[in-house]
């Protein structure tokens, strides 16, 4: 029973013969071995190759053509799509390619070709509007690339195989696309009105129309597959462009103010970077943008910062001057002309500050101000661009050295009435704030001598009236002067702080002599004893003092020169002051007045009237001080005289008396409020006596250099004297000064060439 199934498996086994539906015949055998040895099977190579069955070439290539045509033409393909896949496999393993590649080419060119019908039969002025052509454009090639893509799919063995192996060929996908590009985008009738329509589209959503952007980017996705975007639209694209930003620059620049016309520039641009975002190419953003810039930026740059610049800054218009500068930044030369405008801007605006006498009295504070706003606009409008921030310094340091002395004169003043007592304005912080700003402008002045002496004076008056509003923001000061200038600007400063401490000093011990003297004084003396070296130079007065006065001074002279011998005292009278006790009606006062307001309402003590010339004579005071003097207790606040006749100022012939019905709600009044008053007189003498310094150091410094050098030419020695002077001084001075040192024979001029100089031994 066995056996009998053994011979039925090998007759079963013995020959196959397989047909598949190509017509390709297939032979499998099956060898046996030996009855009784154990079976294998084993499979071998066919010994000759399958041949095709005769018309199988042709029969395969039409159903492949019938199935091209059904793609093309949009019907049911009657085969299964895996057996038209095999059937291109198998034409390809037997060399068949290079035929079918042609074929398929040629199929899919009558078919492209026969297209173009569509769009040539609709002449340009015929009724199909532009919209309507674009539509017709797309859905063409939307068909073209969704067809090509299916017959790619069926032809995909030759695309991976054939057309990959001839590096010269076109893949089917590119063939598809250099079809269409060839015969219907190619055309020159198409593709001017395809891109004519596409234009139309884009100017209308630019003129605020709503338009189908799914379309355009489809068709110029087309165009840039095709590789003829930049050469078919770019071009012309970029040019209307340029055409219409163009106009509506030189349009709107007349029509619109600054700020709508910069707000109108930044939505422009928004709205372009939105169409590359949209349906242009990546490739067109930089040259698009570049492109408005130009025509509504670059074109009108000088307008702009002419018409706006100003009335921005002027209105602390913070937005729009940011976005200025935002978008100055994106043009070529926009920063550095933004840059010059701002720069000349502050320059224009600080010079009227500076250079207006009649507005003196604020000039540091709208200087401190106009600062203020300039640093807001660097720091917050311009991105802290460290040109801008070096240009506004430059800018403050041209404008406020235009008008020599007086800015530096003025900020001392400033700087003296903040640290005066009397102010109220600023907490201790504030104060603090206000100074380090005041150094900011400090540092831009080239005169920075005129600033120390006023400085200086106004110091001396704060210390020795006791004016000064805290002794720590004194020192404050005095440390950001000394860390700005060096220790040699403020050792003199310095000496007036050590001067005040070691005079405490001195009065502590003067109290303890005195009051070992046999007969004690009814007045109590405070003296100050200033080094002369430190403090300003004062005009030396005499005075008639009362006996009781004369006899103090005689014995703190004695006292003090008793512990320092070899010193000499001169006493200054215009710096003194005195608490007076006084009886009025209303009951008892105590008054606070200078020395020479003392000397004048002790003398009605021993009269009722007097007149100004009876008063001068008997107090030795200069005319005009004691002019001040009696305007200050007979005009001012505290009216402790009478004047007749009434009137603000002293005349000759006018007469004193006491004013007993004098009232005042305080029992101190002070009325010594004049000595902080600076005269014209004290303001020109510290001018002059500036003036005098620069030449003692004009002529220090020459002397310094020529003792040095031995010979030098007259603009060697001009250069090196500026490089060392730290004050601005003109040529013409200097000049003279250098006649001056060879009148002295510290120098002389060279026989044979005058500009040359030998310094004299």
């Amino acid at each position: 029973m066995a056996e009998d199934i053994r011979q039925d498996k090998k007759a079963n086994f013995s020959a196959l013969t397989e047909h598949n539906n190509n017509g390709v015949t297939r032979t499998s055998g099956l060898a046996s071995n030996k009855a009784g040895a154990s079976k294998k099977l084993v499979i071998k190579n066919f010994k000759d190759r399958p041949k095709l069955a005769e018309n199988y070439t042709e029969d395969t290539w039409l159903k492949l053509r019938d199935a091209v045509g059904a793609i093309q033409n949009s019907t049911s393909i009657k085969y299964n799509l895996e057996e038209l896949y095999q059937a291109v496999e198998n034409l390809c393993s037997y060399k068949v390619s290079p035929t079918l590649y042609k074929q398929l080419r040629q199929v899919c060119e009558d078919h492209v070709q026969a297209q173009i019908h569509q769009f040539r039969e609709y002449p340009l002025h015929c009724s199909l509007d532009s919209l309507s052509f674009l539509k017709r454009m797309n859905r063409c090639w939307q068909d073209h690339c969704r067809q090509t893509i299916m017959i790619r799919s069926i032809f995909l063995f030759l695309d991976r195989t054939y057309v990959l192996q001839n590096s010269l060929l076109p893949s089917i996908w590119d063939t598809g696309l250099e079809l269409f590009r060839t015969h219907i985008v190619s055309d020159g009738a198409v593709q001017k009105r395809t891109v004519d329509g596409i234009l139309e589209q884009i100017e209308r959503e630019r003129n605020g129309e709503t338009v189908d952007r799914s379309l355009l980017r489809s068709l110029l996705g087309m165009l840039s597959d095709l590789q003829v975007y930049k050469e078919s639209f770019e071009e012309r694209f970029l040019m209307e462009t340029n055409r219409l930003y163009a106009a509506e620059g030189q349009r709107l620049m007349q029509e619109r103010d600054v700020p709508e016309y910069l707000h109108h520039v930044a939505r422009r641009l928004d709205e372009e970077n939105d169409r590359v975002i949209s349906y242009l190419d990546q490739s067109t953003q930089k040259p698009l943008i570049s492109n408005v810039e130009k025509q509504l930026l670059g074109e009108h740059m000088t307008a702009i910062l002419q018409k706006g610049l100003s009335i921005l800054v002027d209105g602390n218009r913070v937005m729009e001057l940011a976005l200025l500068y935002q978008l100055f930044s994106k043009v070529k030369g926009g920063l550095p002309t933004l840059l010059q405008h701002w720069r000349d801007y502050i320059k224009s605006f600080g010079g009227e500050i500076v250079g207006t006498p009649e507005k003196d009295k604020d000039m540091v504070q709208d200087l401190l101000d106009f600062k203020d706003k300039m640093d807001n606009v660097a720091q917050g409008c311009f991105n802290r661009n460290e040109s801008f921030i070096n240009a506004m310094k430059e800018a403050f340091e041209a404008f406020i050295n235009n008008r020599p002395n007086k800015p530096a004169e003025l900020i001392a003043k400033y700087v003296d009435c903040k640290l005066r007592a009397g102010n109220k304005e600023a907490t201790e912080e504030e104060l603090e704030r206000i100074l380090d700003k005041i150094m900011i402008i400090f540092r831009f002045i080239h005169g920075k001598d005129v600033f120390e002496a006023f400085y200086k004076k106004d110091l001396a008056k704060r210390l020795l009236v006791g004016k000064s509003a805290s002794v720590d923001a004194e020192k404050s000061m005095l440390s950001k002067l000394k860390h700005e200038c060096g220790a040699a600007f403020t050792s003199k400063l310095e000496g007036m702080f050590k001067d005040m401490e070691l005079s405490k000093d001195v009065m502590i011990q003067f109290k303890q002599y005195t009051q070992n003297q046999s007969e004690p004084s009814q007045m109590e003396l405070t003296v100050n004893i200033l080094t002369m070296g430190y403090w300003p130079s004062y005009t030396p007065m005499e005075v008639h003092l009362p006996p009781e006065m004369v006899k103090l001074q005689e014995v703190f002279k004695l006292f003090y020169l008793g512990k320092h011998s070899g010193r000499k005292l001169q006493w200054q009278p215009t710096l003194g002051h005195a608490v007076l006790k006084t009886e009025f009606k209303e009951g008892k006062k105590e008054l606070q007045v200078s020395l020479f307001q003392t000397l004048v309402l002790l003398m009605f003590n021993e009269g009722e009237e007097f007149s100004m010339e009876e008063i001068k004579s008997a107090t030795g005071i200069e005319e005009g001080e004691l002019r001040r003097t009696l305007q200050s207790l007979a005009c001012g606040k505290a009216r402790v005289l009478n004047k007749s006749p009434r009137g603000k100022d002293i005349e000759d012939g006018d007469r004193f008396n006491f004013n007993n019905d004098f009232r005042h709600k305080l029992f101190r009044i002070k009325i010594n409020q004049i000595q902080m008053k600076e005269t014209v007189e004290e303001q020109v003498s510290t001018t002059e006596r500036v003036f005098q310094d620069r030449q003692y150091q004009i002529d220090a410094a020459v002397v310094r250099i020529m003792k040095m050098r031995k010979t030098l030419s007259h603009n060697l020695l001009v250069s090196e004297l500026y490089n060392q002077l730290k004050f601005p001084v003109k040529p013409g001075d200097l000049k003279k000064r250098i006649e001056s040192l060879i009148d002295r024979d510290y120098m002389e001029r060279d026989k044979e060439s005058p500009n040359q100089y030998h310094y004299v031994a």
